[in-house]
């Protein structure tokens, strides 16, 4: 009898291109990926944590490297995936400006969706454009929130944002499917990275949240890593148009 063999996890001789990579959880997809093989191409705004993060990872003998990248420029996105494609893209870059929906100003709304969704979008297009061109697939994943599934308390603009951006995921499966270039999510619950401590400094916030997740605990970077290594290889093959969610069983309910 010839018995099934699990797909691999590894992703050595592949390429991977991880925005937000400078700190939280878009540090943790770009260690994930170079533990399990790949070379990743870090990149993010602020270049003084990005090489500092780089540096961190070719010290654990990681193979990395850092590019300035602003993901709300379409501009940036079409040269970043410009030449060679990569075989993964992780877009861990993210905004948020919370209020109560009433006292949303433009700017802030314009400011989270030019990079929750604006962004997303074309950093998606010119990596799809770069895989078909080259005639091979690859894996696009997005770091959405479990806030694109359901509501929450002063995140109308965010929400929006995130909601947005599975519509947009579920479109570009279907055209792309056939080229075999899948995209996907992974909406984590609040994760303890340097953007969310003003939320857990806030014992009304920290209530609600605990409240919310069943698990009965916070979620850590960590959480998100196996997520994303399952994501960009093999053994998450027949996997397109979804969205995988870390979220301790929020949207359970």
């Amino acid at each position: 009898m010839d018995l099934p063999r699990t797909p691999s996890f590894r992703l050595d001789g592949k390429r991977a291109l991880v925005t937000g990579a400078s700190s939280g959880i878009g540090l943790g997809a770009a260690v994930a990926l170079a533990e399990v093989g790949a070379h990743v191409v870090c990149a993010a705004r602020g270049m003084d944590r990005l090489t500092e993060a780089v540096a961190a990872m070719t010290k654990a003998s990681m193979s990395a490297e850092a590019l300035p990248l602003d993901v709300a420029s379409f501009e940036e996105c079409r040269a970043a995936c410009a030449g060679a494609p990569f075989d993964v893209v992780v877009n861990a870059a993210g905004l948020a400006r919370h209020s109560a929906a009433l006292e949303t100003r433009p700017e802030d709304y314009d400011a989270v969706m030019g990079v929750n969704l604006r962004g997303a979008y074309f950093l998606s297009t010119e990596a799809a454009r770069a895989m078909l061109a080259a005639g091979q697939g690859g894996s696009i994943i997005h770091i959405s929130s479990q806030m694109a599934h359901v509501g929450g308390i002063d995140r109308a603009v965010y929400c929006a944002s995130k909601h947005g951006l599975e519509g947009m995921i579920k479109s570009m499966a279907i055209e792309w499917g056939s080229a075999g270039i899948r995209i996907n999510s992974i909406c984590p619950t609040f994760i303890r990275t340097p953007l969310t401590e003003q939320t857990f400094d806030d014992p009304d916030k920290v209530k609600w949240i605990e409240d919310k997740i069943k698990l009965g605990r916070v979620g850590e970077v960590e959480d998100i890593m196996g997520a994303v290594v399952y994501l960009a290889g093999d053994a998450s093959a027949m996997v397109t148009g979804t969205s995988l969610l870390v979220d301790g069983g929020w949207t359970a309910e």
